[in-house]
């Protein structure tokens, strides 16, 4: 047999610590590799970010400048596409690499190993490669907001949620709750996906808002089901779990405070996507009741307008000077 050990791995400039760990259920024994997280991470976070900046730029100037030629859009419906363009490459990416994970490791299939066994210091190669992955795009999209030339009005909201998910994911991957948020991540970015999909297919046919009805009944189950996971996860199996204390240098975080702080931070974040999701659908239903209002008022104008035609202003004939009796009158 060959004996487990500990060695560095180099990737890209950063320095990954591996175990080897044998299998020896099988005939034959088979090494796998898993990862811890370090700070020489960081080095591999920025060259990835420095790839997401290369990928943002072709997906922007072959695929969504030519789309926008064609269509002609207005400078609003310009920047709307965009961004929904560039956030459904990335949520169509994301969402079928991490469900790939999920099903690979079997996390679907048995709940209970999103806490057993905490703390998770090590990681397969896939499932640590997609957390490097989503923090180098999520901080590539601070220098697009000046690439992008994005409007001085609209960069406190591209902030909010740009550190909304930098907070979030990074907190699970230093946390060791890397198998939470992974789950949390492929849900949330399915929803994302179905959102920015349905913004595309309506910027090109407005009549098309099926879309919408069907995201927003998953927007509220995806809250619903992001609060029970984190619950069932945090609240209640880390809380029993026989593995309790700090411990940095062992990566043990399960300890009532931490508990306390990332309950609260999830809660606090899905609180507020609900608020802005029920004011972007009270806005959304005024607009149509707006639009509702003026098409009933303009129906009976338009058919006020041709009757006067017909019958002239206010019931006189408009050709009233050339009837015969005008004409008798006249000659008389």
């Amino acid at each position: 047999m060959i004996p487990d050990k500990m060695y560095l791995w180099a990737d890209r400039g950063a320095l990954f610590e591996c175990v080897i760990a044998n299998n020896s259920e099988g005939p034959e024994e088979t090494a796998v590799n898993h990862f811890h997280h370090g700070i020489k991470d960081l080095a591999t976070i920025f060259f990835y970010m420095l790839v997401a900046i290369i990928m943002h730029a072709i997906i922007q100037e072959y695929v969504l400048d030519k789309i926008n030629r064609k269509k002609h859009f207005s400078k609003t419906k310009h920047s709307k596409f965009n961004e929904s363009g560039q956030l459904s490459a990335f949520y169509l990416f994301s969402f079928g690499w991490g469900a790939s994970i999920l099903l690979s490791e079997n996390f679907l299939s048995n709940p209970v190993t999103l806490w057993e066994g905490y703390p998770h210091t090590l990681m397969p190669f896939q499932m640590k490669f997609y957390f490097i992955c989503q923090l180098g795009y999520w901080l590539h999209s601070l220098p697009e907001l000046y690439f992008q030339k994005t409007k001085k009005e609209d960069i406190p909201r591209q902030l909010v949620y740009i550190s909304l998910y930098l907070v979030h994911i990074a907190g699970a991957y230093i946390l060791n709750l890397n198998r939470l948020g992974l789950v949390l991540l492929v849900l949330h970015y399915f929803v994302e996906l179905l959102f920015h999909i349905s913004r595309l297919i309506y910027f090109s046919n407005e009549n098309r808002q099926t879309g919408f009805t069907i995201w927003a009944v998953l927007f509220v189950l995806g809250r619903l089901l992001t609060l029970s996971l984190s619950v069932l996860t945090v609240g209640f199996g880390l809380a029993n779990a026989e593995n309790q204390g700090f411990d940095w240098a062992a990566g043990n975080f399960n300890v009532l405070f931490i508990r306390i702080t990332v309950l609260a931070a999830i809660c606090l974040t899905q609180a507020f996507m609900m608020w802005k999701f029920i004011n972007f659908q009270l806005r959304r239903w005024r607009e149509h009741a707006q639009a509702q209002s003026l098409k009933k008022k303009q129906v009976p104008s338009k058919s006020k307008s041709k009757k006067d035609k017909a019958n002239g202003v206010n019931g006189v004939n408009s050709h009233g000077a050339d009837s015969p009796r005008a004409r008798k009158e006249k000659s008389s």
